[in-house]
């Protein structure tokens, strides 16, 4: 039986840009709904917390956390700021791109303004020189109080918004996701666009001191298989986009159970026919090497040149024109010094910009022969295209009015010597066909993935594979684990949740359960869970957080506690990171310093 034919094409999609949308009349009463912000490295997620039923429970905007400012036109036109969806597709700007974010911490505050702007914009916030909604934000696991300090002095100062809660978007998820027969003790295996994170959770609170993060994500994914591709094809080295390399991602990769295993399938023939994918390049139909018929060509030669004698000779009427007038211009004030009107004269001398009559003459005499010239020239160009009107016209052969004369013995010689003379047919011009191709040209542009489709996912497992120094996710999970008492251990591998848009690769929960299944003791039990949305159950977990703590104090920083004890200052909460408060050096006091000095110093002479 003949493997189906798996040949996918590229969807190419261009984003749609965000409408400017109208708040529904519950976000403003009887108070002000907080605005949820999931604010990824990837993509940048918002909507309202409302429990009114009229406002939705889902993400009012979804863009790529992406800014790109072109340059000014020439015409005078400033330079435009683009934001997210505004873009409408990366790769034409790929080296215009910038993101706030330096792998998932957010240190360009400039482009982090860029999409705090964009996001109260189209959500349609109406508050007058501030923003009167409480902000849930997301920030990563273990934030750098340098960072937080940042951003809450951008919420406070510049939106002057009244308050705001951080929470890490893993534990979001987490909790979103916790059912009523689940611990509140877990492993969250949170894998990200640029980093993964392992997060220890014991009696519902996260263990900071025990998270470890990797360096890899899903755009390290994507640039290695960009490159795999790339040179497995070096034809198509442009073609192989890093948006195409994503779709190839989120659509046709999967985690292998066994790596090893699984490339000695790859091997088979029969194996590689029935899984391989083939994604089409776009292309065009028309051969590079088609060659068109002779008439063809000289038709079009025919017709260029045609029109470059029309331009020519409209040119040459338009500068007979303009110097028929500047010459009849210049012959009455000829007629004026003719006539004895000096003053006249001399005023159309300085308007001419002349000097004298002499110089007037010599004018007169260059325009004549140019006009005289201009004319002739057009006449010229008339009988060339005559000419070649004529030419063009097929021939007819002279006939020789004397040759019905010819006698009777020149015409019996001439057929003596017809059968050695053959006379040669003229060949009737065939018209040229295409050249045909000696290739499928569809399938010339079509990328066949095979164990590509393997790789990519697996450098989670395997940094080495792009030459990262790194421990994989599974040698993490071990290391995490071992830092706690065996009962402690049990608790957390009850409840392994996996979160995060780069977990979504088919076979990664198999994975991970063999993974286990190797590291724990004998018929020790365990359960992993997947998120129900590992995108989007971050914003949804912040959301419930939000409806749930709405008239609370408990986890929001109001800007009397921004103003009391810094920007970096954090309430904790649920999901929430730890607060660790700067502890500066006490500094030795200088009193005590003095005499130390006084008897260290003396005389130099004396010392010798």
């Amino acid at each position: 039986m003949a493997a189906p034919v798996r040949v996918f094409a590229f969807r190419d999609a261009r984003w749609a840009p965000d409408p400017v949308l109208a708040p529904s009349a519950a976000v403003r009463s009887p108070q002000p709904a907080p605005l949820v912000i999931d604010n990824g490295s990837f993509q940048t997620r918002a909507g309202w917390a409302c429990p009114d039923p009229a406002v939705p429970a889902e993400p009012l905007l979804r863009f790529r956390s992406l800014a790109a400012r072109s340059r000014g036109a020439r015409g005078g036109a400033g330079a435009e700021t683009q934001v997210g969806n505004d873009l409408g597709s990366p790769e034409p700007l790929r080296w215009l791109l910038r993101s706030p974010f330096d792998r998932n911490v957010p240190v360009q505050l400039e482009l982090q303004e860029l999409l705090l702007d964009h996001v109260f914009q189209r959500l349609g916030v109406s508050s007058q020189g501030c923003v009167d909604h409480p902000i849930v934000l997301t920030e990563a696991v273990c934030n750098p109080l340098y960072s937080r300090q940042m951003m809450s002095e951008l919420l406070f100062e510049c939106y002057q918004v009244p308050k705001v809660s951080y929470g890490v978007d893993s534990l979001y998820s987490f909790y979103h996701n916790r059912r009523q027969n689940w611990p509140c003790s877990g492993l969250v295996i949170s894998s990200g666009y640029q980093c993964t994170h392992i997060l220890p959770v014991l009696e519902g609170r996260l263990d900071a001191k025990n998270c470890k993060r990797i360096n890899l994500g899903g755009c390290q994914a994507a640039v290695y298989l960009q490159r795999l591709l790339q040179l497995k094809y070096p034809g198509h080295f442009a073609a192989i986009t890093l948006s195409r390399m994503e779709e190839i991602l989120h659509e046709h990769s999967y985690v292998a159970q066994d790596y090893i295993e699984e490339l000695q399938k790859w091997r088979c023939p029969e194996y590689y026919e029935n899984n391989v994918h083939k994604m089409q390049l776009p292309f065009s139909n028309k051969l590079l090497g088609s060659t068109v018929a002779s008439e063809e060509k000289q038709e079009k030669r025919q017709q260029q040149l045609r029109r470059l004698q029309e331009l020519n000779a409209r040119r040459r009427e338009e500068k007979l024109q303009l110097d028929q007038e500047r010459l009849d211009r210049l012959l009455y004030v000829q007629e004026l010094l003719e006539d004895g009107q000096m003053d006249q004269f001399h005023k159309a001398l300085v308007e001419l910009n002349m000097d004298s009559a002499e110089e007037l003459q010599s004018y007169i005499h260059k325009l004549s022969l140019s006009v005289e010239q201009t004319k002739q020239k057009i006449l010229q160009s008339e009988v060339n295209i005559e000419v070649d009107v004529v030419d063009s016209k097929p021939e007819t052969p002279d006939l020789d009015p004397l040759g019905s004369e010819q006698s009777l013995e020149d015409v019996e010689s001439v057929n003596e010597f017809e059968p050695l003379f053959a006379e040669e047919q003229p060949e009737v011009e065939k018209p040229v066909a295409a050249v045909q191709p000696v290739f499928n040209l569809a399938e010339y542009h079509q990328l066949f993935l095979g164990t590509e489709r393997i790789r990519a996912p697996e450098i989670v497992f395997q940094p080495s594979l792009i030459g990262e120094d790194q421990a994989g996710v599974a040698e993490t999970m071990q290391y995490v684990l071992e830092r706690y008492s065996k009962e402690q251990q049990a608790i957390l591998v009850q409840n392994v949740f996996l979160t995060g848009g780069n977990t979504m690769y088919p076979g990664l929960k198999a994975r991970i359960q063999k993974e286990l299944l190797e590291m724990r003791p004998f018929q020790s039990s365990f359960q992993v869970h997947l998120a129900a949305s590992p995108v989007l159950d971050a914003w949804y977990g912040a959301r419930d957080w939000a409806v749930e703590h709405m008239n609370r104090e408990e986890g929001w920083i109001s800007r009397k506690d921004y103003e009391e004890k810094g920007g970096e200052y954090l309430k904790e909460h649920c999901a929430s990171n730890v607060y660790v408060p700067i502890r500066l050096p006490k500094q030795a006091p200088r009193a005590a310093e003095a005499p130390s000095r006084a008897s260290g110093t003396g005389n130099p002479g004396e010392q010798a």
